[in-house]
C-alpha cells in the first residue's frame, strides 16, 4: 500500500511535470539516461495523438463532430437527395478532425525544432525545457488542438493537404534510413553473437528469420499478382510488382557478392530480406492508392477470400475475386493499409527513440560533426538519489554534449505527425469529393518512388566501402 501511495505522491511527481527534471522513475524501472527517456516520452505523446486521431474516425464520432460550427460546410457540397450523404459527411468530418489534431502536433514540434536550434549540452537553459516541463507542454498541445478545431474551413484543408504530402514524404525517407539501420544493426548483432557465443543456435536463428522473411516476400508477391492484377488490365500494378521483384532479387544477390563480403563481412541476406519486405510493403501501399478499384481490392476482402477458398466447391472454384470498397465506410474506419502503415510507424518511432549507438545511421543523420560526442557511462550514480531517500531520476548524460540533435528530432516528429495524418486519411483532402478521391492519386508515385529510393539507399550502404576507400565504415 505504501508503494502505491509513493507512486502517486504529488510531491514526487511535481518536479517531473513542472520542473526541469527529465522524469522520475519507479523502483522497478531500470536505470535510464536522460537522452533516451526524453525521446521515449515525446514518442509516447505522438503515439497518444495517433490514438486520438483514430478515435476521431471511429463510428459514432461524426455525430459529435458535426456539432462543431462549420465542420460540415465548405469544400465538398453534399446534395440533399444523395443517398450517401450521411456516409459522405461521416468521412469529411472524420478527416477534418484528423487534419486538425495533427496540425496541432506538427505546429508544436515545429516550434520546438526552432527553439532547440544549436543546443549543444544539457547546461543550455533550453535543454531544461526540452527535457522537462511536461505538464505545460502537454497543456500547450491540448490548447492548440482545441483551438485548431475552430479554424475556419476555407482553404485550410487544401493548403494543409500539400504540406502534409511533403512532410509525409520526408518522414518516409526517415523511415528508410531507420529500417536500413535496423537491418544492419540486427544482422551485425547476431553475427557477433554467433562468433562469440553458441554458433549453432545463432546460425539457426539467423537462417530461420532470413528464410521466414523471404518466404513471406514470395507469398506477398503471389498475392499481389493474384488480386492486384488482371489479365487484361492493371498494367501499372504489373509493372510495379515485376520491377520491384527483379530489383529485390538483384539486391539480395549483391549483398552476398564476394567483393561486398570482403569489405563488409557483416553484410548478408538478413538485411536484404528486411529491405525486400519493406519494398514490397511500399509497393502494396502504392497499389492501394490506385484509382482503378478493380485493381485495388481491400485487404479484409482478400483475407476473407483466401480463408474461404478451401471451402469452395469445384463448381465455385472460379468465384470472382473480391471487389473494392469505397474510400471509407462506417464499418471499417481503420483498414488494412492504414493499420500496417501505423504499425511500421510505431516500430520506427520507438527504434529512433531508444537507439543509442554512436555509429548508427540514425545518429549520423541526427548529429552534426560538432555535436557528436562519445560519453562515458554515468549510470553508476543512477540509484544514488534513491539510496538517500530521494526519488530516482534519469541520469543526465548530456553535460558534455548532446547525444542527438534536439532540433532535428523535433522536426522528425513534425514530419511524423504529417505522415500519420496522410496515412489515416488515405492521402486524401477533406475538401475532396469522392470523385476526386477516386481520381489519380499522387500518393501512388510518391510511394513507388520511395520503394526505389529504399533499394538505392541500401545498395549505397553496400557499395560505399568499395567506392570511398579512405573512410572508415566499421
Amino acid at each position: 500500500m505504501g508503494a502505491v501511495l509513493g507512486v502517486f505522491s504529488l510531491a514526487s511527481w511535481v518536479p517531473c511535470l513542472c520542473g526541469g527534471a527529465s522524469c522520475l522513475l519507479c523502483g522497478c524501472c531500470p536505470n535510464s539516461k536522460n537522452s533516451t527517456l526524453t525521446r521515449v516520452i515525446y514518442a509516447f505523446i505522438l503515439i497518444l495523438g495517433t490514438v486520438v486521431s483514430c478515435i476521431m474516425l471511429a463510428p459514432g464520432m461524426d455525430a459529435h463532430l458535426k456539432k462543431i460550427p462549420g465542420f460540415c460546410e465548405g469544400g465538398f457540397k453534399i446534395k440533399a437527395t444523395d443517398r450517401n450523404a450521411d456516409k459522405d459527411c461521416y468521412v469529411l468530418v472524420g478527416y477534418k478532425a484528423v487534419y486538425r489534431i495533427n496540425f496541432a502536433l506538427a505546429i508544436f514540434f515545429f516550434v520546438f525544432s526552432l527553439l532547440m536550434l544549436k543546443v549543444r549540452t544539457s547546461k543550455d537553459p533550453r535543454a531544461a525545457v526540452h527535457n522537462g516541463f511536461w505538464f505545460f507542454k502537454i497543456a500547450a498541445i491540448v490548447g492548440i488542438m482545441v483551438g485548431s478545431f475552430y479554424i475556419p474551413g476555407g482553404s485550410f484543408a487544401s493548403v494543409w493537404f500539400y504540406v502534409g504530402m511533403a512532410g509525409a514524404a520526408l518522414y518516409i525517407l526517415i523511415q528508410l534510413v531507420l529500417l536500413i539501420d535496423l537491418a544492419h544493426s540486427w544482422n551485425e548483432s547476431w553475427v557477433n553473437k554467433m562468433e562469440t557465443g553458441n554458433p549453432r543456435a545463432w546460425y539457426a536463428a539467423l537462417l530461420s528469420v532470413t528464410s521466414l522473411f523471404y518466404v513471406l516476400s514470395i507469398i506477398f508477391v503471389a498475392v499481389f499478382y493474384t488480386y492486384y492484377t488482371k489479365a487484361d488490365g492493371c498494367t501499372e500494378n504489373k509493372f510495379f510488382i515485376s520491377i520491384n521483384l527483379i530489383l529485390c532479387v538483384a539486391v539480395s544477390i549483391l549483398s552476398i557478392h564476394p567483393k561486398i563480403q570482403e569489405h563488409q563481412p557483416c553484410s548478408g541476406l538478413l538485411q536484404s530480406s528486411v529491405i525486400t519486405l519493406y519494398t514490397l510493403y511500399l509497393t502494396w501501399s502504392a497499389m492501394t492508392n490506385e484509382p482503378d478499384r478493380s485493381c485495388n481490392p481491400p485487404l479484409l476482402s482478400i483475407l476473407r477470400h483466401v480463408v474461404a477458398a478451401p471451402a469452395l466447391s469445384p463448381a465455385n472454384a472460379t468465384a470472382a475475386p473480391p471487389t473494392a470498397a469505397p474510400p471509407a465506410s462506417n464499418g471499417h474506419f481503420l483498414d488494412g493499409e492504414k493499420g500496417v502503415g501505423l504499425f511500421i510507424f510505431v516500430i520506427c518511432l520507438v527504434y529512433s527513440s531508444i537507439r543509442n549507438s554512436s555509429n548508427s545511421q540514425v545518429n549520423k543523420l541526427t548529429l552534426s560533426g560538432s555535436d557528436s560526442v562519445i560519453l562515458r557511462d554515468t549510470s553508476a550514480n543512477g540509484s544514488s538519489d534513491e539510496e538517500d531517500g530521494q526519488p530516482r531520476r534519469a541520469v543526465d548524460n548530456e553535460k558534455e554534449g548532446v547525444q542527438y540533435s534536439y532540433s532535428f528530432f523535433h522536426i522528425m516528429l513534425c514530419w511524423a505527425s504529417l505522415y500519420i495524418m496522410m496515412t489515416l486519411t488515405g492521402w486524401n483532402s477533406p475538401d475532396a469529393s469522392f470523385q476526386t478521391m477516386a481520381s489519380k492519386s499522387p500518393a501512388v508515385w510518391v510511394k513507388i518512388s520511395f520503394s526505389w529510393l529504399c533499394l538505392t539507399l541500401y545498395v549505397w550502404t553496400l557499395v560505399a566501402p568499395l567506392v570511398l576507400t579512405n573512410r572508415d565504415f566499421s
